[in-house]
């Protein structure tokens, strides 16, 4: 779906305000670590789809924990914003870190076969029968 700036504005400070709150007003441990790589606020600002990331072994507890502190969040967010409508929040695993690595992963081991096989193949010319 195409964006218009205002709402690419509101999505950002949904984020910014969502990650001051977790880094500042939050004190469940469950929480701490916990990056907010983006929100969609709908075009009412009725529903905030909130993605996070953090170690993949964390989700399930990184969940829970939005779960219960979900309505704490979003109070806090109606006093930081001067939106009419607090919204809802649903919160979604960003799943495209982990991915980045798995590819970082798969090429730099790539290359690096590859480059033990041009240091056999160069050896290999050196040799003299």
């Amino acid at each position: 779906m195409k964006q218009s700036a205002s709402n690419r504005k509101v999505n950002e400070q949904a984020r910014e305000v969502i990650a001051s709150i977790l880094l500042f007003d939050v004190s469940d441990p469950r929480l701490h670590m916990v990056t907010i790589t983006g929100c969609e606020v709908s075009y009412d600002r009725s529903v905030c789809n909130v993605y996070y990331t953090t170690d993949p072994d964390r989700y399930a507890g990184v969940q829970a924990a939005f779960e219960a502190a979900a309505g704490h969040i979003r109070s806090l967010m109606a006093k930081k914003l001067s939106w009419r409508v607090a919204p809802e929040l649903r919160f979604f695993v960003d799943k495209s870190v982990d991915q980045a690595e798995a590819i970082n992963y798969a090429l730099n081991s790539e290359r690096e076969h590859l480059e033990g096989k041009i240091v056999d193949e160069t050896i290999g010319e050196d040799r003299e029968y």
